[in-house]
């Protein structure tokens, strides 16, 4: 497989980010608890050292939220790369692929676009784990359910039409109008129970055969490699 664009620095970044501010929060407890713990061996307790030990609450709090989104970002940032090292080394030189695009309309990354003779796919993935429900555009995760407007499958699709919008407006590239969809989930513990599916949904092992396989409708001949590499240049000229 030809990589055209390395993965997005964001999720990495988000991740050291979110671990620093823990660390730093777990700092800040020590230096309040070491600070009080000489007050008390030295002078009574008073309102100067109760208002202290209070101030201590605050990154008690930002300990634990900086910690579970450290932990968000971590598992989105090891799903992406557990879906590239399995693209590199499943598909030939015939698919090329693209990570981490963004094209400055404020809607986050397209985590990966995969160009082949059969079509264009845009990938979202998610490393979810326990039991994950799909009906139609409603989704549940453990029995609690997703937001409207932003489960997997409508990123998916929102995702798929701003990558047909960056070929379409680069006006040279020989497209011939659609970009598939495709949810994939990287964790080996998802459940998944699908009824309905508005998008493919797969799970990690499944994707480079579906890929490989995949005929799309809409084309009325394959792509050749030199419309491949227009089609990606046309992507990339449109991303920031």
């Amino acid at each position: 497989m030809r990589v055209m664009k390395g993965a997005s620095n964001y999720l990495r970044n988000q991740t050291l980010k979110n671990l620093l501010k823990a660390i730093v929060c777990i700092l800040l407890i020590m230096v309040i608890a070491i600070f009080l713990y000489f007050r008390l061996l030295t002078a009574s307790v008073g309102y100067f050292e109760e208002a202290v030990a209070l101030l201590a609450l605050a990154p008690l709090v930002g300990f634990f939220v900086y910690l579970r989104k450290y932990h968000v970002y971590l598992a989105g940032w090891e799903g992406e790369k557990r879906v590239i090292k399995l693209l590199k080394t499943s598909l030939n030189d015939d698919f090329y692929l693209i990570n981490g695009l963004r094209f400055g309309d404020g809607q986050g990354d397209v985590d990966h676009v995969i160009l082949g003779s059969s079509g264009v796919f845009a990938l979202e993935t998610k490393n979810w784990s326990g039991r994950i429900s799909c009906d139609g555009d409603n989704w549940e995760r453990d029995g609690k359910r997703h937001a409207s407007g932003s489960t997997p499958s409508e990123q998916s699709k929102r995702n798929a039409r701003r990558v047909k919008h960056a070929i379409e407006a680069s006006g040279d590239a020989p497209f011939h109008g659609w970009v598939e969809p495709v949810v994939v989930f990287t964790n080996d513990h998802a459940r998944l129970q699908l009824i309905n599916t508005t998008v493919p949904v797969l799970k990690i092992k499944q994707l480079p055969s579906y890929i490989i396989a995949h005929k799309n409708h809409n084309n009325s001949r394959p792509y050749s490699r030199e419309e491949i590499e227009r089609i990606a240049d046309a992507v990339l000229k449109q991303s920031k």
